[in-house]
């Protein structure tokens, strides 16, 4: 029993040691939210044409960790799906951002600081914070940070849908982080 034991228990050690020995998880985080929680009323957007937009359109600092190697340039992409009644808002695409970058400085994004710009659901190449309506719940607004092999020459204005159409075959790998907010 003990000499079939003995190679099961050689296995399992060496399995155990190799999944210690793993890359650090690429992360993303925020200071000013916990992943899952609520965002403060000042991110949310601030558009005078549109009542649902009652905050300041503050745009969050980031901060990411453990990007893989082989990383060129980063894409962050900030999308609400449960937006224009289960369609889907996007609040930003952002790409282009180094490799050597480790985050956005608080209202970076809304600045158009760091990163080159794509069309987002109302037309903008920067932040547009969230604007639900009243009654329609806490929306989740995720962050997705896609690290890639893309050199960082995209050109300006691309949307989600054609960012994602130039980076097929060119990602390493995704972190994401969701923040909610509703009225």
């Amino acid at each position: 029993m003990l000499t079939t034991l003995k190679p099961l228990l050689c296995g399992a050690m060496l399995i155990y040691a190799g999944g210690a020995m793993a890359e650090p998880l690429f992360m993303l985080q925020s200071p000013a939210f916990a992943d899952n929680g609520m965002m403060d009323k000042k991110f949310a957007g601030n558009a005078s044409n549109n009542p649902n937009c009652t905050g300041e359109n503050n745009s969050p600092p980031l901060v990411w960790s453990n990007l893989p190697q082989e990383t060129k340039s980063l894409a962050l992409i900030v999308h609400d799906p449960e937006g224009a009644k289960g369609l889907g808002v996007t609040h930003l695409v952002a790409y282009n951002i180094p490799a050597s970058a480790t985050g956005f400085a608080a209202d970076a994004l809304r600045d158009g600081k760091g990163f080159t710009g794509g069309k987002n659901t109302p037309g903008n190449d920067r932040w547009h914070g969230p604007c639900p309506p009243p009654g329609s719940g806490a929306h989740h607004y995720t962050f997705t940070l896609i690290a890639t092999t893309q050199a960082p020459d995209l050109p300006a204005g691309l949307t989600r849908e054609q960012l994602f159409e130039k980076l097929k075959g060119k990602t390493l790998a995704a972190a994401g982080l969701i923040g909610r907010f509703g009225q």
